[in-house]
């Protein structure tokens, strides 16, 4: 468990461990100052997402072992830029959100209620 809080404001719990994910790649939707994404929404992916993703230039279905990436796959859950959640959600296409697992330093880029009008249980 994190030590870092998610939106309701209670400790960071995991988003995934299979796949990895998270910015320290420890499972936790963490951040810190050198992640300028914000990689903090722990997001269930969804195939309208992830062609919506790929669309907006960031592929995140095909594996990238170079880079220890497996690629995405729909039910898959992610720790998601925080602006390509929101860029998501404008556009018809965010993938539900797991609270418990959402960093708190996302609602410095998306409000509280479209994260809770989003809001998934958790898979893990």
């Amino acid at each position: 468990m994190s030590d870092q809080l998610n939106v309701l404001g209670t400790p960071l719990r995991p988003c995934s461990e299979n796949p990895l994910t998270g910015w320290t790649r420890n499972g936790c939707c963490e951040t810190d100052e050198q992640d300028h994404g914000l990689h903090t929404v722990c997001a269930v992916m969804t195939e309208e997402f992830l062609a919506f993703s790929s669309a907006a230039g960031n592929d995140l279905s095909t594996p990238r072992p170079d880079h220890g990436f497996p690629g995405l796959a729909e039910g898959d859950q992610w720790c998601l830029c925080a602006e390509r959640w929101e860029e998501a959600r404008i556009n018809g296409f965010a993938p539900l959100v797991v609270l418990e697992a959402t960093n708190q330093r996302t609602l410095q880029v998306v409000a509280l209620g479209h994260l809770q009008a989003h809001a998934a249980t958790e898979v893990l």
